[in-house]
């Protein structure tokens, strides 16, 4: 974690599910959920870049995953936008605020959690509102 300490993640039944997929699949016992290519080491950044990028044909990024989710939770959740910031692991910028918000909502972020995987997996409707708007060529 770039904040330096440990953040616990709540996970949905559908997360869960995949991890149990991928210790199904595991060839290494090195302790890691990922393993990397390298003996005792984890899955690399440019590893699960390059993944998710393989995933959506190359217009996809880990940052536009996380962007993603906050655009979700901010506009078609009602969660408060301290939890789902607090899911993110982005720190507080008021020192005092930061001071009194002691807890993790672990309970708030897991029913969050649980929602954004429903979106997800939930096939996108067309609603018949929304014009795509291209330029002319």
């Amino acid at each position: 974690m770039k904040a330096g300490k440990a953040h616990q993640v709540p996970l949905s039944r559908e997360a869960l599910a995949i991890l149990d997929q991928a210790a199904k699949l595991r060839t290494k016992a090195d302790g890691y959920i990922f393993p990397g290519q390298r003996a005792g080491k984890p899955l690399s950044i440019a590893a699960l870049a390059k993944a998710v990028k393989g995933a959506s044909k190359d217009k996809a990024t880990t940052h536009g995953c996380r962007s993603t989710f906050k655009d979700w939770a901010s506009e078609r959740s009602t969660f408060p936008a301290e939890v789902s910031e607090m899911a993110l692991a982005h720190t507080i910028g008021d020192k005092v605020e930061a001071a009194y918000r002691r807890g993790e909502l672990l309970e708030k972020r897991r029913a969050m959690m649980d929602q954004w995987a429903r979106f997800l997996l939930t096939p996108a409707t067309s609603s018949g509102t929304v014009t795509v708007l291209r330029k002319r060529r």
